[in-house]
Formats: structure tokens, C-alpha cells, sequence
């Protein structure tokens, strides 16, 4: 079958496809960048990426028409303090667009809805499945609530918020029920459902067998992990302070959090359904989950995760548009150094950030994203996604994969901190020599006051880390300035 997949760069997207490509169909992955999929040589002959926006009905010309089944993944809840509208817009071109093909069957993941005080997040999935339903096509829907797995954002909260507080002064929302599900479990009732007339023209709420207390979850992941945790609750911190807490705690972006914080207070319990039965599906429960991830995340088998999504930094913006480093007008500190093994250096170059650090000043590093968390930033608390992969679009700290071609030795990186600016960090290795190039483009005044501020910490900072990349310790090697 021709499967139409949107949201083919997001959490549910990426694992989905993997799925899709195991049963052999051909899919057709839709991408606001394309350069943020990578796929796979064996199945790049089963897979066509084409870039297109939902929010511009004149792109959506490039789609194929002879589609039979389409995913509808897109979903936002940080880009634009008008997300609402613009996500029923994008549900609107869609179906007019799938009514113009031979698609018979849509399917849309939603949240549950099932609490007459919608937060603005759940209202406004509700409205873009009602969107949807108008089309000429079967739709089915599935409403999950709390998604468990690796690189979720609800199980990275949870696990900031347990591996880093001993002790916890929470707000009264951890009191509200849910009905947590693992991502294997989603994975399988979206791709079960392929085509099954039992699933048509209905919505299935999806959950695990646990219905748990956001309490209990944080709780629960203290047991797993063998680790002491007390935790009390007060009925005085506002959203706005329970949103800063999980700013400051947790890798969340602000705007998330808030989104994340409204949510919350409400509750996601599953209502009965047939839907386990139809597809013969059993949900595992949140503890088997919590063990699953964590044995994932050891194992080094995040696929995706939600750092790598643009919501989680400040930048709306194609990679495609900022990965050609300005010279104009830009700031440039750009040293070169002999390496001994080419190869090796390579491998600390693409282990970079995270929990490996950035081999020098790192005290200065942490000191930068704290900085950067104060004013609003992302701060280093991203991390990264694998220990020593990286592909376009992975968040690194700060930082955001622009190029990651190995082949070529070349490592492009663009900050997503505050800055009064744009910085870019390019690594490259050509024969035997290292070149690492910190590019600045200041925005004003104070751009240019920023620069020459930090100039002192760059000789530190960048100096010692090109030295360490180059060489193991205690050789000796010139290094170049340009």
C-alpha cells in the first residue's frame, strides 16, 4: 500500500515510519524540511520525502495523488501563541487536499478529551479532529493520553524531575489521574489499524491498564530506578509557577511547559472501548513501560526524541535556510591543529555535548546554560539524543545539527540560545588537519558588545577544546591560529 505520512520528523512520526517500512509498504513522508530525515540506504527505494507546508495549500500540489491511507501526526503545542487557529487551518487544506485523492482511510492521533473544561491544547485537538471528519474518507481516530518511552517528553520530565529532586514541593495538578501508555503500544494501534473496517468513522481512547496520580508516575519511576524520593504537595503555586518550576527543573522549553502545565490539570482517563479486542492489542502497564525505556535509553535505542523537535528551542526556522555560514558582517574565531588520527578525532567530534561535556571548560559550559535558562534560553539540559550518533535536526545542548556528514568529516552546528545574534560552529577535518570555526553575526549594538565580552572565554574555551579533540593527552601538537 502507498502510505501518506505527515509529521514524518516528529516523536510518533519517525518510529511510525520505521514500522511502516518493516511491512513493506511504500511511504510518502511529508516534511516542513526535508533535510531533517534521514533515511536508511536499504530503504531509501521504498520511501519519497517530499517538502511541502499545510499552512500553504499551493505546495500541497507536490503530494501524489494514488495515496491509499494517510496519517495526520501534525501537532503544536509552543510554536505560536495562535496555534489554535493555525492548526485547524492545516487539518482544513489537509482533508480538502485528501478528498482530491484516492485515499480511503485517514487516521489522527489525538489526546483525550473526555473533561467538559478543555485546556486550550485539548480544545484545540478536539477541533482538528472535528476538521477532519468532514472529509470523504474514513477517519480514525486514537486519543492517548501520557506517552511513556524514549526521548518523550512526559517521560523526560518525570525522569528530571525524580533523578534530580530528592525532595519535591509540587503543585496540587499531581494529584490529577491519568491513564499513562507506552510508545510501542501507540506505534501498534496506529499500524494495526491500517485499513480495518472495525476501526472506521470512530475514536478509540488508548491507554495502559494503570490509572495512576501524576504523583504515583513520579513515584513509581523512583522505585524502578532504586532511588529515595519524598514528595509534598501545595495547593498555592499558580500555572505560571508551576510552569517556571518545570522550566527550571526539567528540560522543557517555557512555552511547552506552560502547554504541558494546562494540560495537566485535567483529567486523561480512557473511556471503555472495544479496541484492544479489535486489534487484538494488550497495553503494557506504566511500570513494564518505565523498565522498557530505560532499558532502551541503556541500550542506546532512542529513535527519536522530542529535544529534536524545532518546539523544543526558540528556532522556527528550515535548516535548509541557515546552513551556508554568512561571512558578512560576522565575527569569525577559526583555529586549526595537526591531528594524529583522523579517524579518532572524528568519533570525539560526533560524541560531542551531552553527558561526554565539551572535553574543556566545562565548568564555563554549564555556567553559559544557566545563563542561558535565566533569560528564557534552553539552557544545556537537552542533551542529546545518542552518545556518539548524530543526524541533522538532533539538539546538542544549545546547539541544533545543521550537517552531520561523516563521510566528509564535517559537523555544522547552530546555537539556539539567547544571543543578540546568530551563531554558528562548524567542525572539519580534511587530511590530517582540524579546522573548528566559531562564526558569529551580531544584531545591532549589542550583538557587537556581546562579542567582544565573551572574546576572553572564547580564547579558553575554544582553544582547549580544539586540543582535545585533536590529540590524546599529553602529546604535543602546534596549534594554528586564523
Amino acid at each position: 500500500m502507498k502510505v501518506l505520512l505527515t509529521g514524518a520528523t516528529g516523536y510518533i512520526g519517525k518510529r511510525l515510519l520505521k514500522e511502516l517500512l518493516d511491512a513493506n509498504h511504500q511511504v510518502v513522508c511529508c516534511a516542513r524540511d526535508k533535510t531533517r530525515l534521514t533515511i536508511p540506504e536499504d530503504d531509501t527505494h521504498a520511501v519519497s520525502i517530499i517538502e511541502v507546508d499545510f499552512l500553504n495549500k499551493e505546495s500541497l500540489e507536490k503530494i501524489p495523488k494514488d495515496i491509499d491511507i494517510a496519517y495526520y501526526l501534525m501537532h503544536s503545542m509552543s510554536t505560536s501563541r495562535d496555534y489554535e487557529s493555525l492548526e485547524l487551518r492545516s487539518a482544513e487544506n489537509f482533508r480538502v487536499f485528501a478528498e482530491q485523492t484516492k485515499v480511503v482511510q485517514v487516521i489522527y492521533l489525538s489526546g483525550i478529551v473526555n473533561d467538559q473544561s478543555l485546556s486550550k491544547h485539548l480544545s484545540s485537538r478536539m477541533a482538528v479532529e472535528n476538521e477532519l471528519a468532514k472529509g470523504r474518507y474514513h477517519l480514525t481516530t486514537f486519543r492517548a493520553g501520557i506517552i511513556i518511552g524514549s526521548g518523550s517528553a512526559s517521560f523526560e520530565i518525570i525522569r528530571d524531575l525524580v533523578e534530580k529532586l530528592p525532595l519535591m514541593i509540587t503543585p496540587k495538578w499531581l494529584k490529577t489521574k491519568c491513564q499513562p501508555i507506552a510508545i510501542n503500544d501507540v506505534i501498534s494501534f496506529l499500524s494495526r489499524s491500517l485499513l480495518d473496517p472495525d476501526t472506521y468513522d470512530n475514536h478509540f481512547d488508548i491507554g495502559g491498564p494503570d490509572v495512576i496520580s501524576y504523583k504515583q508516575m513520579l513515584l513509581t519511576f523512583a522505585k524502578v530506578r532504586g532511588l529515595r524520593r519524598k514528595i509534598f504537595i501545595v495547593p498555592v503555586m499558580t500555572p505560571r509557577l508551576s510552569s517556571y518550576w518545570l522550566y527550571f527543573v526539567t528540560s522543557t522549553s517555557y512555552k511547552l511547559a506552560i502547554a504541558l502545565v494546562n494540560s495537566m490539570k485535567i483529567e486523561v482517563v480512557c473511556k471503555p472501548s472495544p479496541i484492544n479486542q479489535i486489534l487484538a492489542i494488550e497495553p503494557i502497564g506504566y511500570e513494564d513501560a518505565l523498565i522498557s525505556t530505560l532499558f532502551q535509553i541503556n541500550d542506546h535505542g532512542v529513535i527519536s526524541s522530542w529535544k529534536d523537535a524545532m518546539v523544543s528551542g526558540e528556532m522556527n526556522l528550515k535548516l535548509s535556510t541557515i546552513s551556508n555560514v554568512p561571512t558578512f558582517g560576522c565575527y569569525v574565531d577559526q583555529k586549526s591543529i595537526c591531528v594524529a588520527d583522523a579517524a579518532a578525532c572524528r568519533d570525539k567530534i560526533w560524541s560531542i555535548g551531552g553527558d561526554n561535556g565539551w572535553y574543556h571548560a566545562n565548568v564555563l559550559w554549564k555556567l553559559r546554560g544557566f545563563i542561558d535558562r535565566c533569560v528564557g534560553g534552553v539552557g544545556l539540559r537537552r542533551g542529546r539524543r545518542h552518545p556518539y550518533d548524530l543526524a541533522v535536526g538532533d539538539a546538542v545542548d544549545f546547539w541544533r545539527v545543521l550537517d552531520a556528514d561523516k563521510p566528509m568529516n564535517r559537523l555544522l552546528l547552530f546555537a539556539e540560545m539567547k544571543l543578540p545574534g546568530e551563531a554558528w560552529l562548524e567542525f572539519k577535518i580534511n587530511g590530517n588537519m582540524l579546522s573548528q570555526t566559531a562564526t558569529f553575526r551580531p544584531k545591532g549594538l549589542w550583538g557587537r558588545i556581546y562579542w567582544y565580552a565573551a572574546l576572553p572565554f572564547h580564547g579558553i574555551i575554544f582553544k582547549g577544546m580544539i586540543r582535545k579533540l585533536a590529540c590524546r593527552e599529553g602529546n604535543k601538537l602546534r596549534l594554528i591560529h586564523n
